[in-house]
């Protein structure tokens, strides 16, 4: 069974802080538990500002994890660089909590990913610094994102965001991975959704339904993409790969089906962390520890031209 590529990557522990030194960057903590780095181009003119959300786990301002190092997030934030477009990338607070031995599984909610995305926006909105302000979310920041660019942002970039519940979107992948747990799963997350807990499940679901994270699970379960995506007054950009094993195609469509006024890109070749993939599914997964691929110059493109127009 692939379960390994279920959507949802929870306890990868630990981070990586790989930083390049050829760009004008500032690192800014915007909150105790928000901390990131800032690259501005130089320029005497005001600029736009994409703020970079990163995906499930523990994901560090450049996209990587505990022995994960692709440097996307970073990545992309320079490929903006060079496009004269500023950037805000930050660790989830989940890496600083875990640094400070200070994280607590039982505690953890999806709403906190939501909070820090609106503090960021909310503290360059009231600096002024910047011409236009954009959120561009990837994976699970992708549904932070839609729902923090409600307070006001001036457009929005999905890239890899599931169209779906979280509930709905590891019942689907099951039923392509692993059918003989779906109905399982289905009925457990029903369980979590209604009575707060779920207690029957097969063991071979153990990694999603460990009771420490069902209180975050649900969290999550609350939330429509469809919903939330329909919910923005600006421009959207939706943009996945054709090589993503982790979100599929068909999850941009229905984003794009709730938003049909949105920008919508798919990219050939591109996997879930914006890597060029020609070849199998073990290519592709090793692409996600190899640290000096760079992302694929079409994302940068679609991103730079949307931002600027």
């Amino acid at each position: 069974m692939k379960l390994h590529w279920i959507y949802i990557f929870l306890l990868c522990f630990g981070s990586s802080f790989a930083q390049s030194k050829k760009y004008n960057a500032i690192d800014i903590s915007v909150s105790p538990l928000i901390d990131g780095t800032l690259l501005r181009p130089t320029s005497s003119e005001k600029m736009p500002l994409a703020i970079l959300i990163g995906g499930s786990g523990p994901v560090d301002r450049n996209g990587n994890q505990q022995m994960i190092e692709n440097n996307a997030i970073r990545f992309l934030a320079e490929g903006l660089y060079e496009a004269g477009i500023a950037s805000y990338r930050y660790d989830k607070r989940i890496v600083k909590q875990m640094k400070n031995k200070t994280i607590n599984e039982k505690e953890i909610r999806f709403d906190d990913f939501i909070k820090d995305a609106s503090k960021i926006i909310a503290y360059f909105k009231k600096g002024n610094e910047f011409s236009k302000i954009y959120i561009i979310g990837h994976s699970q920041g992708s549904l932070a994102g839609m729902v923090a660019a409600q307070d006001g942002v001036n457009g929005f970039v999905s890239i890899a965001g599931a169209g779906q519940p979280i509930d709905d979107v590891i019942v689907t992948q099951l039923s392509q991975q692993a059918p003989g747990l779906q109905e399982s799963a289905r009925l457990a997350f029903d369980d979590l959704r209604v009575n707060g807990v779920a207690v029957n499940y097969s063991p071979g679901l153990s990694s999603i339904f460990r009771k420490d994270i069902q209180p975050f699970i649900r969290s999550w379960m609350l939330y429509d993409p469809m919903t939330e995506i329909s919910k923005l007054e600006m421009p959207i950009l939706i943009i996945n790969g054709d090589k993503d094993l982790q979100v599929s195609v068909s999850e941009a469509e229905k984003l794009h089906k709730a938003k049909p006024g949105a920008e919508y890109l798919i990219i050939p070749q591109m996997n879930h962390i914006f890597k060029k993939i020609e070849g199998n599914d073990m290519e592709n997964g090793k692409s996600y520890n190899q640290y000096n691929i760079p992302v694929m110059p079409e994302l940068i493109d679609a991103i730079s031209t949307f931002i600027k127009k």
